[in-house]
């Protein structure tokens, strides 16, 4: 198992991260008993259009009430998932207003502090090549 992969299944590091890219990701993920979803907001201008994305992502239940409090419910419950931790990345966050970003990052960060305390694995991994997040790196890359 690779590094990246002990890294996801461990509970105590779950977070908000950012990292360059999504094929580490991917690999880490693949044969593990971790969900990964991902999501792409380029062009996602507003909550709306944010929320709509992650729900189909993440394929929401029809309950799912469309607004950061449900976007936060949903992301502490996760039922319909499977798998024994939870990776959602995030691609093309940069048309997003700051606010509704900052937002965003307080949702992802409070759903990995529900999850870590609980003793199951949730990251939220925004793709930033970047680096324009102050949001700690997922891992470094193996060029760096």
């Amino acid at each position: 198992m690779s590094k990246l992969a002990q890294r996801l299944a461990d509970a105590a590091r779950s977070g908000a991260y950012r990292a360059p890219g999504t094929a580490e990701i991917e690999d880490a993920a693949r044969g593990t008993r971790t969900d990964l979803a991902q999501v792409d907001l380029r062009g996602a201008d507003d909550k709306e259009e944010v929320l709509e994305r992650i729900a189909r992502a993440l394929g929401f239940p029809a309950w799912f009430g469309g607004n950061w409090d449900a976007l936060e419910d949903c992301l502490q419950d996760l039922s319909w998932r499977t798998g024994e931790g939870h990776v959602l990345v995030v691609r093309g966050f940069g048309d997003l207003p700051a606010d509704e970003l900052g937002v965003l990052l307080d949702v992802l960060a409070s759903s990995a502090a529900y999850w870590a305390a609980r003793g199951r694995p949730f990251f939220a991994v925004l793709i930033d090549p970047e680096r324009s997040l102050a949001l700690p790196e997922l891992f470094r890359p193996k060029s760096a």
